[in-house]
């Protein structure tokens, strides 16, 4: 099979489950008053995930985003070793879609979706093993994926107010994802998302010429999710380790 229909399958298969973004954010159960926390003075209260599933145009463009960032998963990665990895990736997209769309406008990572897709890509892994034997990549994802866990655990931990904890659990998906691939493309996923989420703060507070804008809370979760697919489609070009 070649590269070029490997990426058009991927894009059709995560296209047609980005269809199902809408609905799965409705059927999200809405968080407890107490795990809010203080709503700054600015913000109106949580937008209900029932409204924010029924926003004109969300179907089309959570089918469009998929099908575009699997259909170049699908080139990068081939039909190779790492091709494997597309089985997993694929249905990942639209699930990493979908936790975009929700943080980005709640500022919240329901945990309900990132600790069970956690779980299964972990227990795929593991099912990847008994195939093909290869203990090193296993134990590189699981590490990638602790270590990036304890990285952003420190961040939180260090400064509650800027990072939630929803960020932390989304760490661990994220290492485990580019462990999974190596860690080049764990460095540059991980760096990168940070990299461009300062880039944005700064230069949103240059637009609104407001100092104060620097140290508004915002959502990190899209920019860890970019940083996710930055590390996939370029890791392995920039010689980093090894």
């Amino acid at each position: 099979m070649s590269t070029g229909l490997v990426a058009l399958l991927c894009a059709v298969a995560a296209g047609v489950l980005g269809l199902l973004v809408p609905p799965a954010i409705r059927r999200l159960p809405e968080p407890a008053p107490e795990s809010l926390g203080d709503v700054p003075e600015d913000e109106g209260p949580k937008e209900l995930y029932a409204d924010l599933g029924r926003l004109p145009g969300l179907a089309s463009v959570a089918a469009l985003v998929s099908a575009v960032v699997a259909g170049a998963c699908g080139l990068r990665l081939g039909t190779g070793a790492e091709g494997r990895l597309l089985w997993v990736l694929v249905p990942l997209v639209p699930v990493l879609v979908l936790l975009a769309v929700v943080d980005g406008r709640t500022r919240l990572l329901p945990r309900i979706v990132v600790l069970p897709a956690t779980g299964a890509l972990l227990a795929l892994l593991v099912v990847e093993w008994t195939f093909t034997q290869e203990t090193h990549v296993l134990v590189r994802a699981v590490v990638a994926m602790l270590v990036a866990r304890s990285f952003f655990w420190v961040l939180w931990f260090v400064k509650q107010a800027g990072m939630g904890f929803g960020d932390v659990r989304l760490a661990a998906l994220v290492g485990l994802v580019l462990g999974r691939l190596g860690w080049n493309e764990w460095l540059v996923g991980l760096y990168g998302g940070l990299v461009v989420f300062a880039l944005w703060g700064v230069g949103r507070a240059l637009v609104k010429r407001s100092r104060a804008a620097l140290k508004q809370a915002l959502p990190y979760g899209p920019f860890m999710i970019l940083g996710l697919v930055l590390g996939v489609l370029a890791g392995s070009t920039v010689a980093l380790v090894g």
